[in-house]
């Protein structure tokens, strides 16, 4: 039996919800929803999946692959990327770990194949092994009021900034961008389930909507197989979330990416909004401006969840000028109209430093 199916069925004893081997929820996806915005929740990740790179050269490697300076990458400093084509579009996003003298890629668990894939393409001589990790590398999310307080118990430290890390010889704790402070928890099964063992009466237990909630609330995008392609990194914010260099050297997409950054002016970027709607939107699903011609919406759905309150909230890639000239609809230019929220960081249209 493999380490996932062993930390899946430690969970199913605990009234987990499995579905295609992915936790949906602990028995009250309702409760569980509500939960997220009021308490402090123990989450599961198993929607997310590692691929680990190791070996000599895995260091400059990635950092001839990654839109972000792999070097700034440490026990103490995660990091998030995106792997692009030679067009500048963006692959893959995940955030990237070092752990136990190997990096971890950190990614949506159906786009792990696809993306190991690729990357594979380009390791011709180099001394670097990629390998699917998700059955060894185990992961949970800890968030809400009382997650600081709680996570230092684990190990004794607790990181203070956003995308740092501590760690010890078994486990990582990385804090990541959120509403509320939030971590997340890797490492062996043992010392996963120890931890996870030792917070779950002080937490409420969540399925893994509840950390792709808080990552649309944090402004952290995702790329699934059904939106692979579709946007050029600074249309996703990643300029804005730390997730790209301008300094480093080249990398498939950079110049691109570059272009946009010193020469151009971004036209589209991704937004926060809610939908009040009983429809799910799905990634990928187009929105329109009022005057569009059915064929021609003005931009996507990067990634939804329910919403605490009802109706949906998401994330969407499209026209600044249609977002702020006019009302915008999801699915057809009469659709369920997206209300607007402010994203917890400022977006540059334009390069700053000119």
């Amino acid at each position: 039996m493999t380490t996932n199916n062993l930390w899946l069925d430690f969970l199913k004893q605990q009234n987990a919800q499995i579905e295609n081997n992915i936790i949906s929820h602990f028995g009250d996806i309702e409760a569980e929803t509500q939960a997220v915005v009021t308490d402090t929740i123990l989450c599961d990740l198993t929607h997310l999946g590692f691929i680990a790179a190791s070996g000599e050269e895995a260091q400059s490697f990635l950092q001839n692959q990654l839109s972000n300076d792999i070097k700034e990458v440490t026990e103490q400093r995660s990091q998030l990327n995106a792997y692009c084509t030679a067009k500048g579009r963006a692959l893959a996003l995940f955030r990237v770990f070092e752990f136990q003298d190997s990096y971890f890629l950190h990614l949506p668990l159906g786009h792990i194949h696809a993306t190991m894939k690729r990357l594979q393409m380009f390791i011709l001589m180099s001394k670097v092994t990629l390998q699917d990790a998700t059955n060894q590398f185990i992961a949970f999310g800890l968030a809400g009021p009382n997650s600081t307080q709680l996570a230092q118990t684990i190990i004794g430290d607790t990181p203070e900034l956003d995308d740092h890390c501590v760690t010890n010889e078994n486990l990582l704790i990385g804090k990541i961008r959120g509403p509320e402070p939030r971590y997340i928890i890797a490492g062996n099964y043992g010392q996963v389930t120890a931890a996870w063992n030792q917070l779950k009466s002080h937490t409420t237990l969540c399925g893994n909507h509840a950390w792709s909630y808080l990552d649309i609330q944090a402004g952290i995008p995702q790329i699934y197989a059904k939106n692979a392609e579709e946007f050029v990194p600074q249309m996703l914010n990643l300029h804005s979330v730390d997730g790209i260099s301008f300094q480093k050297g080249c990398y498939p997409g950079q110049e691109v990416v570059a272009r946009m950054h010193f020469l151009g002016k971004l036209k589209r970027r991704m937004y926060l909004a809610h939908a009040d709607t009983d429809q799910a939107p799905q990634v990928g699903d187009l929105v329109f401006a009022e005057d569009s011609q059915p064929d021609q919406g003005v931009g996507r759905i990067v990634q939804s969840h329910l919403a605490p309150g009802g109706g949906f909230d998401l994330q969407a890639v499209l026209q600044i000028a249609s977002a702020e000239n006019g009302k915008v609809h999801l699915n057809t230019p009469d659709g369920a109209e997206l209300d607007f929220k402010d994203l917890p960081y400022s977006v540059a249209l334009e390069r700053e430093d000119k």
